[in-house]
């Protein structure tokens, strides 16, 4: 059966893959843990989260009847910035993920590739259930007991070769495979990661506090940012990568070669721009991409945030048009980055709004904002 492993291996990285393992279909026991953090409320914000899903997902079997096996596989995302253009305007952070397209469809695409060449290899159909960081799958799980890596203090997986810059997909099969060991690895006595982290998520090795998590904050969250965490956020418009920036291991990590997830243009976004950007130009300029899930509100939501935090008053024009969008979760975090700005210009435009605005809670935003000045 080696040589079934190794073939599997050896397809698996002509497609693109850069990391592959195999891991038992055995159930996890990262259940209580996983339920531990749920009830405690640290998933809070994700409603999808529940425990019939972690239960789920902690059985292999619930995903595909007779699963015997989990082919793991990594992708490295570890793409070089952008060189920004020359009097490019005050730009946001974005993560190193979303800087191309869309990893759930290059992954699954590619995945679906494999399972469609092993049936074809091995003479029948291969039943397979693939999962790409969408459904209850433990990935990070799976990949650590594949030998791809190890468990980070931030959570993330950590790999010798790719650091933590991988994405990570599965195909949960009927195929009776050879595992591979898990690593023996760890982080041993580093808390670079837990002490770099603005917001202090990390509120203990492996443990995230997600409503804390800039990642959360920018991307996953609907509603206002708390304006406490907002000074923390800095000036990441989608996601963060501050505690994977920090960590030794991806000193020497590989670089990525996909060219799906080479240069879009996405490593940082023109913040004023995103103030005025409509629905349709929103669809068109991040079509295939992962920062659509942040939808349109929360970008320019998010935008507000960084300019007030870049503290340029360059912005204040284009913050003040944003005090009469037609979102109230837009007008809300546009008086708070006016505020933080302060000058004549921000105290005028907040004045003109408070005379008309009628929502509640934005209201409250123009009153603190005003506040700023006294």
């Amino acid at each position: 059966m080696a040589c079934v492993e190794h073939s599997i291996k050896q397809y698996a990285l002509e497609l693109g893959f850069d990391l592959v393992g195999i891991a038992s279909a055995e159930t996890f026991a990262e259940e209580a843990d996983a339920l531990q953090r749920l009830r405690e409320g640290l998933m809070d914000g994700l409603p999808w989260y529940t425990e019939a899903r972690v239960r789920r997902g902690c059985h292999p079997e619930s995903l595909l009847q007779g699963a015997r096996s989990i082919i793991s596989v990594g992708m490295s995302c570890n793409v070089a910035p952008d060189e920004a253009p020359p009097d490019s305007g005050l730009r946001g952070r974005v993560a190193r993920y979303a800087r191309g397209d869309d990893y759930h469809r290059v992954m699954k695409r590619r995945l679906r590739t494999l399972v469609e060449g092993l049936s074809a290899r091995l003479g029948r159909p291969i039943r397979a259930y693939i999962h790409v960081d969408d459904g209850p799958m433990l990935d990070r799980a799976a990949a650590v007991r594949a030998g791809l890596g190890w468990y980070g203090k931030n959570s993330c997986l950590l790999t010798p070769s790719h650091g933590s810059w991988v994405l990570l997909g599965q195909v949960v099969t009927d195929l009776e495979l050879e595992p591979d060991t898990p690593s023996k690895k760890s982080c041993g006595q580093c808390v670079r990661c837990i002490q770099a982290c603005p917001t202090g998520a990390i509120v203990a090795p492996g443990v995230i506090d997600n409503a804390r998590c800039i990642s959360y904050l920018t991307i996953e969250n609907r509603g206002p940012m708390p304006r406490n965490l907002r000074p923390l956020v800095g000036d990441w418009a989608f996601g963060c990568d501050i505690c994977q920036e920090v960590c030794p291991v991806n000193r020497r990590a590989a670089s990525a070669t996909e060219p799906a997830f080479q240069r879009r243009g996405l490593s940082t976004l023109e913040l004023t721009s995103l103030l005025s950007m409509t629905d349709a130009e929103f669809q068109r300029r991040f079509r295939g991409s992962a920062i659509k899930r942040a939808k349109l509100a929360g970008l320019v939501r998010n935008a507000c945030v960084a300019l007030g935090n870049l503290g340029d008053p360059a912005a204040v024009p284009a913050l003040a048009r944003a005090l009469f969008d037609a979102e109230p979760l837009v007008r809300g975090h546009a008086a708070w980055a006016l505020g933080r700005i302060g000058g004549l210009q921000a105290a005028q435009a907040l004045s003109q709004a408070q005379a008309s605005e009628q929502d509640a809670g934005v209201g409250e935003e123009l009153r603190a904002a005003m506040e700023e000045f006294r």
